[in-house]
């Protein structure tokens, strides 16, 4: 059953690319504001996984739906970014891998897919608040967010970042390959007809090539304190 979304709770949304460190931002904040969160990201992939092991293929409109319907997917936040669960089963790693963001991708693609996890990003707004990680976070799923900051980073930090994540938890990947599949993936982002990867016109943008996570979450945090109380922002 989808619980009932509360719309008077408070959204943060943090868009960008791969590779910024918006899921670990999104995670850490979530976390010290005692928040719900949402990494839609990894709902796109923890879907495409269930799709595939349930044998469910892209064209299969009604074995999808039903998926969206009995699929129970969670959240849980930590200090490094966000754990995935399907019922009790961590299944992290394996959507978080390279063929976990192929299927992803191809999933994506199908309208009623789409449609399905809209209403399950939107159902996971409920009090204290929400803060929400994603590519179309505050252009399509919270446009009334309080909040919309856009995390970037030039492609080399990025790929060399995931190169480093990757590689600590044991896949065997190259930085080369890296660079190209965050090349191509940027390029099909910022290029679709359908919620396209770009700032929203309210949004705070960050470049964090040169920032540690520390830095940017002092930053947000920064941002997230003179939203919520403003009585408290120094004047100048």
């Amino acid at each position: 059953m989808t619980p009932v979304t509360d719309t008077t709770a408070p959204v943060l949304a943090i868009d960008g690319p791969s590779g910024t460190g918006k899921g670990t931002i999104a995670g850490r904040v979530a976390r010290h504001l005692g928040w719900q969160t949402l990494d839609s990201g990894a709902l796109y992939r923890a879907f495409a996984f269930l799709a595939v092991e349930n044998s469910i293929d892209p064209g299969d409109a009604e074995g999808l739906e039903a998926l969206s319907q009995s699929s129970v997917i969670q959240f849980v936040a930590e200090l490094d970014g966000v754990k995935i669960l399907v019922g009790d089963r961590d299944i992290t790693d394996e959507v978080r891998s390279e063929s976990g963001g192929r299927n992803a991708s191809v999933y994506a693609k199908v309208a009623v897919v789409r449609k399905a996890l809209l209403r399950r990003q939107r159902s996971m707004r409920r009090p204290p608040g929400l803060v929400a990680d994603g590519r179309d976070m505050g252009t399509v799923v919270f446009p009334d967010a309080f909040l919309k900051v856009f995390l970037d980073a030039s492609p080399a930090v990025r790929a060399q970042r995931r190169y480093k994540q990757l590689k600590g938890k044991g896949f065997d990947v190259t930085l080369r390959a890296l660079e190209r599949e965050i090349a191509e993936r940027d390029d099909q982002d910022r290029n679709r007809a359908v919620s396209p990867l770009v700032p929203a016109a309210d949004a705070i943008v960050l470049d964090t090539s040169e920032k540690d996570i520390g830095e940017v979450f002092a930053e947000v945090m920064q941002f997230v304190n003179e939203q919520l109380d403003p009585e408290k922002t120094p004047r100048s």
